[in-house]
């Protein structure tokens, strides 16, 4: 079974027992979290694809932890201006595993 889902206006495939790496969301671990937004959902045998939500279904998850991904660099340069910019960003993000699915 799983179930393509609207996170934080980002769409993901997820199944039970699977961890997935979302946009930061407040709270803090092992706070459980139930998201209602499923565009499509599938149970092995039959897939049911809202318009544009499929009605009655939704994804529990619960926190993991937070966390900062892997930096990435920006850097900039103008040849011959002696003209160069180095700047890093690491996104901020939180770790859910999903703990079911109900249609």
């Amino acid at each position: 079974m799983y179930a393509i889902v609207n996170i934080q206006s980002l769409q993901f495939r997820v199944e039970p027992d699977h961890k997935v790496r979302v946009p930061l969301i407040d709270g803090d671990a092992g706070d459980q979290l139930t998201f209602d937004e499923v565009l499509l959902l599938n149970d092995g045998a039959q897939t049911t694809i809202g318009a544009p939500r499929v009605a009655g279904a939704a994804v529990t998850a619960e926190i993991l932890g937070h966390g900062l991904a892997d930096k990435v660099h920006v850097f900039k340069k103008k040849k011959r201006q002696n003209y160069r910019r180095n700047r890093g960003h690491r996104q901020a993000f939180t770790e859910i595993r999903i703990t079911g699915i109900t249609a």
